[in-house]
């Protein structure tokens, strides 16, 4: 499994050299999920005890509702990103949310307990913490700033100018969620790009 986990390793490199045994110590704890398109594998209500990085697929982030149409999605995370209910895992509090695979998705998944031995027994371990709460932290502030500044339609031209492929994986419903429009206006916006 070691030259499987390959590419988190690269990924980790770009930011900062990985000795040989943090990598073993590191690697020796991800345990690989395969999960099946539409799997919510965190609920609300549930600690979320895992940090995982996604090797292929995509999650969505939403606020579950008694009537999915009104279910609310605030998140996505793709291919080479870590994804966390991070709020939950770091207060050790119930989620408020659910995570949701759109696509198939394959992911190598880390306990709290276990990151925690990382933290205090190597060095890629804080480097680890840090780069997610940063990524975490600008991806909520770039949504925060997105949702006051831009209009829907900025929002959604941005989307998928960063995220091409979206276009044939996620729902339009969750898109509409996303962006903050109904799936009408949504539809709306969509004809007069067209």
């Amino acid at each position: 499994m070691i030259s499987e986990l390959q590419f988190i390793r690269e990924y980790l490199e770009t930011i900062s050299e990985v000795s040989d045994k943090d990598w073993n110590n590191f690697s020796s704890r991800l345990v690989k999920k395969e999960l099946k398109k539409k799997t919510v594998f965190l609920k609300e209500g549930a600690v979320e005890n895992n940090i995982s990085f996604i090797q292929k697929g995509v999650v969505r982030f939403y606020i579950p509702k008694e009537l999915k149409e009104k279910q609310v999605t605030f998140g996505f995370c793709f291919k080479n990103q870590f994804v966390s209910a991070y709020d939950s895992f770091l207060t050790r509090k119930p989620s408020n949310y659910e995570l949701e695979t759109l696509a198939n998705t394959t992911m190598f998944s880390m306990s709290y307990n276990d990151l925690q031995e990382v933290y205090s027994t190597t060095t890629i371990g804080n480097l680890i913490g840090r780069l997610t709460a940063e990524r975490l932290f600008y991806l909520k502030s770039k949504r925060e700033q997105s949702l006051l500044n831009e209009t829907p339609e900025q929002r959604y031209l941005n989307l998928f100018k960063e995220r091409p492929e979206l276009v044939s994986i996620i729902p339009l419903k969750y898109v509409s969620s996303y962006i903050g429009v109904t799936p009408q206006g949504l539809s709306r916006i969509r004809k007069r790009i067209s």
